[in-house]
C-alpha cells in the first residue's frame, strides 16, 4: 500500500494535480457552546443553554470548504434554573431518556467572493428527527492562539428554528410565539 507521501510524489511527477485536503480542527470547550432563546407568554424570554461541547471541524479556506459536526449531550443542558432544566430534559420537550443528544452536522459552507464564511447549511437531530438547519454567520475567523501556539478557527452563528419540525409542541397552543427559538452559536477549534 502507497503512502500519501508517495502518493502525491508520483501525482506530481506525472504532472496530476492533487485536491487539497481541508485541516482537522478540535472542539475547544471552553469556547464552544449553544445557546437558544424562546418566547414565553409574549412578556420575557426563556433561555439556557448546552456549554462545554466537544467535536470536529473540518476547513480549507483556499478550497472555500468546510465541515462541522457537533453533539450536544442533553446531561449538559443549564438553564440556570434546576426545575426548568429537567423539565426541558422531560419527555414534553427533548425526551432525554430516550434522545440523550442532539447533533448538528454540515459539509455545506457558503462563502462571499472574498471568501468569508456566511453560512453553514446542515441537519440538525433533536428527538429522533433531522431537518435541515442553516446557521448564518456573523463571525468567523482563525488565529494563532498565543497559549496553545496552534491556528484556531471559529465564529459565531445564529439560527431561528421552528420546534414543531421535530415534533416539539408542549405549550405552542397556549404560547404560539414559543415555536420559534433563537439559536446561538459560538464555536473556537484548534488545528490538530
Amino acid at each position: 500500500m502507497m503512502s500519501r507521501f508517495t502518493c502525491i510524489l508520483m501525482a506530481t511527477l506525472l504532472g496530476i494535480s492533487v485536491p487539497a485536503m481541508a485541516a482537522t480542527y478540535k472542539l475547544d470547550p471552553l469556547h464552544t457552546n449553544a445557546r437558544f432563546t424562546l418566547d414565553h407568554f409574549a412578556t420575557s424570554s426563556n433561555v439556557g443553554g448546552f456549554y462545554n461541547l466537544e467535536g470536529e471541524l473540518q476547513y480549507d479556506a483556499k478550497a472555500k470548504t468546510g465541515a462541522v459536526d457537533i453533539t450536544l449531550p442533553l446531561a449538559k443542558l443549564d438553564t440556570g434554573r434546576s426545575e426548568f432544566t429537567q423539565h426541558l430534559q422531560s419527555k414534553a420537550f427533548f425526551n432525554a431518556a430516550q434522545y440523550p443528544s442532539l447533533r448538528f452536522v454540515s459539509q455545506n459552507w457558503i462563502f462571499d467572493k472574498n471568501g468569508k464564511v456566511r453560512a453553514l447549511r446542515g441537519q440538525l437531530t433533536m428527538v429522533g428527527q433531522t431537518h435541515p438547519v442553516v446557521l448564518r454567520a456573523t463571525k468567523f475567523n482563525c488565529y494563532k492562539s498565543p497559549m496553545t501556539q496552534s491556528q484556531v478557527c471559529g465564529g459565531d452563528f445564529e439560527a431561528v428554528i421552528d420546534r414543531t419540525q421535530w415534533g416539539i409542541n408542549e405549550y405552542v397552543p397556549v404560547m404560539p410565539a414559543s415555536r420559534y427559538v433563537k439559536l446561538n452559536i459560538q464555536v473556537e477549534a484548534a488545528k490538530q
